[in-house]
């Protein structure tokens, strides 16, 4: 498939911007191929740089704030030249998508809500820059995609999905923004936590997946939550049992919650509990799972690996 953004013409260059992608879809750490053709009007162009920029809507770190549109990685594909009157220079690129780019794609269906686009900046003076954006589908990296399907086999159900325009706070990042995605609790792990969120962290390495277990008493207007952290390699991903894996790290997780619950003030509301900042679990070696099957007898059945506190 392929895929043209085509920005309108400047009323007083006459410049057009057409970007043009050979497969829109794309996965984190890979090249995305394409070609950025200017053309100029009845008048010379000159232009200072061409630039590409990955696009999203994001939250704001202020949760009153309305969401915006933010610009999260780019990259420069060439620099200044001048564009005669009538011509047309066809500029060709491979984009670096960075390891840590928002998934927006899960089994070849769109992620809720979750849109990217591929923003084309063509700077023609310090205060004008001529655009096209077109867009790009991020399909999940394949320890990503297990990590998903397991917590669908496990009965959890995705409810929300967003990006948040800030950092963690403890965990090592190359983009300023991360993304949430929000799950209604499986029946087998409720009642220490109604809500789950998972946030990928991933590098040319592997990945850091972040537990963000919430227990939310509305009729009390208590809030109890805690973040646990484990690491997976890249390598060895289609040896490994998934579920037993996944089901290890959410009982850890829970227990983990539960017993800083259990110390809590529940007369007051509690925002957090457990550490971000807080390393990650050592890395499960390839063929291995932590322990802990969906049919083991309680929360606390089965956990394995160290607890990594």
């Amino acid at each position: 498939m392929r895929l043209t953004g085509v920005s309108p013409e400047s009323g007083w260059t006459g410049l057009t911007v057409r970007t043009a992608l050979a497969n829109p879809s794309t996965r984190p750490g890979l090249h995305l191929p394409g070609r950025v053709l200017v053309s100029a009007g009845s008048t010379d162009v000159p232009v200072l740089h061409v630039r590409l920029g990955l696009v999203a809507t994001a939250e704001p770190e202020d949760p009153d704030a309305p969401r915006r549109l933010v610009q999260f990685h780019q990259a420069q594909v060439a620099g200044a030249f001048a564009l005669r009157a009538g011509r047309a220079r066809s500029i060709p690129f491979e984009f670096p998508m960075p390891w840590e780019t928002p998934v927006t794609i899960f089994g070849g269906v769109p992620i809720l809500s979750m849109r990217m686009g591929l923003r084309t900046e063509v700077a023609i003076e310090p205060q004008l820059d001529q655009g096209a954006m077109v867009p790009v589908f991020v399909h999940p990296l394949p320890a990503q995609a297990h990590i998903l399907t397991a917590l669908d086999t496990l009965g959890f159900r995705m409810r929300q999905a967003g990006l948040v325009d800030s950092r963690l706070p403890g965990v090592e990042q190359a983009l300023p923004l991360h993304q949430r995605l929000g799950y209604w609790v499986a029946p087998l792990y409720a009642g220490p936590i109604t809500e789950l969120e998972v946030i990928f962290v991933t590098n040319p390495a592997g990945l850091e997946v972040l537990l963000w277990c919430d227990r939310r008493l509305a009729l009390a207007g208590i809030t109890h939550q805690s973040i646990s952290r484990f690491r997976i390699w890249h390598a060895g991903t289609e040896r490994r049992d998934w579920v037993s894996t996944v089901d290890g790290w959410l009982r850890m997780a829970i227990n983990r919650h539960a017993a800083a619950a259990s110390h809590a003030d529940w007369s007051a509301n509690i925002t957090e509990s457990a550490h971000v900042s807080r390393p990650p679990d050592e890395p499960v070696h390839p063929g291995f799972g932590l322990g802990g099957t969906a049919g083991g007898a309680g929360i606390g059945g089965g956990g394995g690996g160290g607890d990594g506190t």
